[in-house]
């Protein structure tokens, strides 16, 4: 088991690196691996465990990419969320499961909606990749990833009222509809008061490094918490991510530097597994279908051209037959172009295996769980289909449409202007606290230059290449700095070697020098 999970990170990692590299999306990549590998004899048996995924996966990666989100944005474009992440899914799971329902014989509606359920929620990290790479508007990203944030809560709520109903739970309509609400206030509360507590005691610590290890439990206790009592524990662990994200500001700057690090280095490790655990699935799903092979997987490529068209004939309605907001002043749809991205970047991921794995083997009266077996299967049929037929398509659908980014110059303009801002807030202060001693003088000078040289550096970025290819003043400043930098880290480098200074003063040192020379490479 040890040798075989080394395996699958190692596997995954480099087939992720391989992907970076050569500029092919990493989740397509390592999905169509995973299926590969599926055939190769002698490689094991990768069964996806629920709990592991629900658990010790989904959490950290909901909180990464909370943590990562604009609350002001998302703020600003909460209806188009909400209306992909409840109504889409709600739609798409009626949808799905009436067509299985229809199209599956002998499989029960409730054991439809269960399959309908699983594959709703699309999974979003492939289609953001795609869509950063291609240089996506920011207000579509915000919509994909805010949708991705939520629509697992409302499947996984909805999966847990339509298992409820197919194991004989009696449920009704309006029961089912209430435990919808309660999960959703439920995890929406605890995650508020979650990062409400979490940010008041790292405002107390006062410990970068304590700071950032309280953040590593986060997204599992408030997952865990909540899930608990029945409430959501996506919703918990994305409220808390997006409070803490949002107040991180306030944190200690260490923090927020190895928070950074950290939950990138993670969500790289995460994603590149679980992509490649999805094609890795294929021996076990087919094992407990048996003879009906072939008519179930006509079945699921039906299935996903439903889903398919289900988001599609969501997004566009909901986009533009918008009354209330026709009213509101200042209102304007949004290009057709931008709508079709939207509809198209609907590749599901490992949650739906997961929760389809989740499926209890009996009833409440002990009898097999009806149609568990049908429903396991296409939801790995849907979950490869989408992300092969997105994955492969979405590039050439926003390349043809021409959607691309317009916010670079005015962010650049919106910077400039806020680092003049900050530059004459930052002088005035300097005056404030002159102290009348005649070292004061030189340091002003130097802290003047400094802040005349970012904000130098801010307008120059609007102002586009140099002609004849040369360098702005600010560019040189960076590269002769680098160049420094360099030099001196040999000389410490040497120094070590040598004996001359301790490893621990050279860390010390070294990291100094790393903090400048990042800050030059983002500037």
């Amino acid at each position: 088991m040890e040798l075989s999970l080394v395996g699958l990170l190692a596997g995954s990692f480099a087939v992720t690196a391989l992907a970076r590299r050569v500029g092919v999306s990493p989740p397509l990549v390592l999905v169509v691996a995973g299926l590969a590998l599926s055939f190769v004899p002698g490689v094991p048996d990768y069964a996806l465990d629920p709990e592991l995924i629900l658990t010790l996966v989904l959490p950290p990666l909901l909180y990464s990419a909370a943590l990562d989100s604009s609350y002001l944005r998302l703020r600003a474009n909460l209806r188009a969320i909400g209306m992909l992440a409840v109504g889409a899914v709600l739609f798409t799971t009626l949808a799905v499961g009436l067509a299985a329902w229809w199209l599956v014989p002998g499989l029960p509606l409730a054991s439809a909606l269960v399959l309908g359920a699983v594959v709703a929620p699309p999974d979003a990290v492939a289609a953001t990749a795609v869509g950063r790479r291609l240089g996506l508007p920011r207000k579509v990203m915000t919509i994909l990833g805010g949708e991705s944030l939520v629509n697992d809560a409302t499947a996984l709520t909805a999966f847990r009222v339509a298992v409820a109903l197919a194991a004989g739970a009696g449920y009704g309509i309006a029961e089912g509809l209430g435990v919808f609400a309660l999960a959703a206030a439920g995890g929406a509360a605890i995650g508020w008061a979650l990062g409400w507590l979490v940010h008041r005691v790292r405002l107390a610590l006062g410990d970068g490094v304590l700071e950032s290890a309280l953040g590593l439990l986060v997204p599992f206790v408030g997952f865990v918490v909540a899930e608990e009592v029945h409430a959501s524990g996506v919703l918990a662990v994305v409220l808390a991510g997006l409070y803490l994200g949002h107040r991180s500001p306030q944190a200690d700057p260490v923090a927020r530097l190895q928070d950074r690090a950290v939950w990138q280095a993670a969500d790289t490790v995460l994603e590149a597994t679980v992509f490649a655990l999805i094609g890795l699935q294929l021996p076990a799903v087919v094992a407990g279908v048996g003879p009906d092979l072939g008519t179930l997987t006509a079945v699921g490529l039906a299935l996903v051209l439903v889903a398919l068209l289900a988001r599609v004939a969501f997004v566009f309605p909901t986009a533009y037959l918008r009354p209330v907001a026709r009213r509101r002043p200042g209102w304007v749809p949004p290009p057709w172009t931008h709508a079709a991205v939207v509809s198209w970047a609907g590749m599901r991921g490992v949650v739906s295996l997961a929760a389809a794995a989740g499926i209890p083997l009996t009833t409440m009266s002990g009898d097999p769980f009806p149609g568990r077996a049908e429903v396991l299967y296409l939801t790995f049929v849907v979950t490869v289909g989408t992300l092969l037929l997105h994955g492969l398509t979405l590039p050439a659908v926003i390349r043809r449409l021409g959607v691309r980014a317009s916010e670079d110059s005015a962010d650049a303009l919106a910077e400039a202007q806020a680092q003049s801002d900050a530059g004459r807030a930052a002088a005035a202060r300097l005056d404030e606290l002159d102290d009348g001693d005649p070292l004061h003088a030189q340091a002003v000078t130097e802290l003047r230059q400094r802040i005349e040289a970012r904000t130098n550096a801010a307008w120059e970025r609007l102002g586009g290449p140099v002609p004849g290819g040369g360098e702005t003043p600010s560019a040189r400043y960076r590269r002769l700095r680098r160049a420094m930098l360099e030099a001196e880290r040999e000389v410490f480098v040497r120094h070590r070697d040598q004996r001359r200074i301790d490893d621990e003063v050279f860390r010390r040192v070294q990291h100094e020098l790393d903090l400048e020379e990042v800050t030059l490479l983002r500037e």
